[in-house]
């Protein structure tokens, strides 16, 4: 489907345990811009690439709620180790799984990090935020490259499009 790490088996097994509308605000839509903006920004932070395409499908799948779910990233967490462990469907590492762990488990409420990976999957998923009416802060982002003005107003155009095309408004 999309790449070696993101293949049709595992995102028919992560939407399918979704509880919310495939059309939420948090969705497959939502994942999908979060994994271009993060491969974007990698070109540019030296990212891992593996963690930044597993982080976008995991990091907002285990939502209840689309507006008020504080332990959704501990639960993205949790899964994310399930698949690896006892699934065998990662494509990734040891080391990997723990930075992907580490950067869905705090994405919501994480301030700031150094470490590029964490901070690139931060900075992918903060900037969707126009999807929700949120204009993205360039203070509020981890890396350079992603306050930049140019990548901020390209992704705030792809979350503007989405919103046009399912009628949020």
């Amino acid at each position: 489907m999309i790449s070696d790490v993101i293949y049709p088996k595992l995102v028919e097994e992560i939407v399918s345990q979704f509880h919310l509308d495939l059309l939420s605000v948090h969705g497959p839509a939502h994942w999908m811009r979060v994994r271009k903006n993060g491969l974007l920004l990698a070109e540019f932070t030296g990212a891992n690439t593996k963690v930044i395409e597993l982080f976008s499908l995991f990091h907002d799948s285990c939502r209840f709620d689309d507006w008020s779910d504080p332990d959704h990233g501990p639960r993205a967490a949790d899964l994310a180790d399930y698949y690896f462990h006892e699934m065998k469907m990662l494509n990734c590492n040891e080391d990997e799984l723990n930075l992907l762990k580490t950067a869905c488990e705090s994405h919501t409420y994480g301030d700031y990090t150094d470490d590029p990976t964490i901070g690139t999957c931060w900075d992918a998923d903060r900037l969707d935020l126009p999807r929700v009416g949120i204009i993205v802060d360039p203070n509020r982002l981890c890396t350079i490259a992603a306050r930049t003005p140019k990548i901020i107003a390209d992704a705030e155009a792809r979350a503007e499009s989405w919103l046009h095309r399912v009628k949020w408004r």
